[in-house]
């Protein structure tokens, strides 16, 4: 996995973060879930999405500390199902503002967000191929017991924070 390491790192980070935000929050998603034609009654889909987040913060969480093949394609489908439902939300012209990923951001789907969503998809399915064991074990084998790649792996994780929560925004101020 060492080629792809620090992009599946900054993925997994990236669900932790994420994960963590809609569990705090849920009803971004909640009101995403609904305009996308999903009809259960609130309480009981708010319940849901928590426990559907918590699921998603500790599946990142375990592709940090254990970057496993299974994990990776448990990862590599989260993703996989984010772009497929960003695309819909897209396609349908649902009234979307936000999924709640990133805690408030006001961040409607585009076609960047379906895109990074489905590239982090195959990273993961590549970091499945070439796993890596323990977090500790691919550290040992970096270049200063891993600190490059772990910088690299906060880079990337914030870059891609940015095109996802706050690219959009940008793009439509500069729209207006």
């Amino acid at each position: 996995m060492p080629a792809v390491a620090a992009p599946y790192l900054a993925a997994a980070l990236l669900l932790v973060v994420a994960g963590l935000a809609k569990t705090r929050d849920p009803l971004s998603l909640v009101r995403a879930l609904r305009a996308a034609g999903l009809r259960v009654r609130a309480p009981l889909l708010s319940r849901f999405v928590r426990v559907a987040a918590a699921a998603e913060a500790l599946l990142g969480f375990v592709a940090i500390c254990r970057p496993g093949g299974l994990v990776a394609l448990a990862v590599a489908a989260s993703y996989a199902g984010f772009t497929a439902f960003v695309i819909r939300a897209m396609r349908t012209g649902s009234p979307l503002a936000s999924c709640g990923c990133f805690g408030k951001a006001d961040t409607p789907p585009t076609g960047t967000h379906a895109v990074v969503t489905a590239v982090l998809a195959v990273i993961a399915l590549l970091a499945a191929t070439q796993p890596a064991g323990l977090l500790p074990e691919l550290l040992v084998h970096q270049p200063w017991a891993g600190l490059p790649l772990l910088v690299v792996t906060a880079v990337l994780g914030y870059l891609t924070y940015l095109s996802l929560a706050l690219l959009p925004l940008l793009s439509r101020r500069a729209a207006r």
